[in-house]
């Protein structure tokens, strides 16, 4: 069984890194922990009021610093609580919910498990979920988890 996990450090995300952490799943099971962030350098490219490239290119470095703790931490509380899962990381630039998608398809997920950050229909509507948008055009299964 190969499982996606998506992960951005939040409580939510933590719940679902919890409920793989907490379930027996068939020897050889591989799950692939994914952090998504998004480059600031790209979106700026000018120098707006004389802020420099090197100054995006620091929070660029920082934002891929953070992803990358993000997927350690949960590579720890997997490995403690679930030692027979064959786990590896994967830090993403990019938009979060195409890039969960592209890599499930690329990783050959069975499942993609994601947390709910739990907005009500405007606030889902108008910030645009994640969770929802994975749910709708993954072509495996998926499962949400609450907090």
């Amino acid at each position: 069984m190969k499982i996606l996990l998506a992960t951005d450090g939040s409580s939510y995300s933590k719940a679902a890194v919890n409920e793989v952490a907490n379930r027996l799943f068939p020897v050889n099971t591989k799950v692939c922990i994914v952090s998504v962030y998004k480059r600031m350098s790209l979106i700026n490219t000018l120098e707006p009021m004389g802020v420099s490239h090197e100054y995006y290119a620091e929070i660029d470095h920082n934002a891929f610093k953070a992803a990358e703790k993000i997927t350690e931490n949960a590579v720890e509380i997997l490995r403690a609580k679930n030692p027979t899962l064959i786990v590896t990381t994967i830090v993403i630039d990019g938009s979060p919910k195409s890039a969960i998608l592209k890599e499930a398809e690329t990783f050959g997920a069975d499942l993609i498990i994601v947390g709910a950050h739990g907005h009500g229909a405007l606030e889902g509507f108008l910030l645009g979920s994640v969770s929802q948008a994975v749910a709708l055009h993954a072509k495996c299964s998926v499962e949400i988890v609450r907090k």
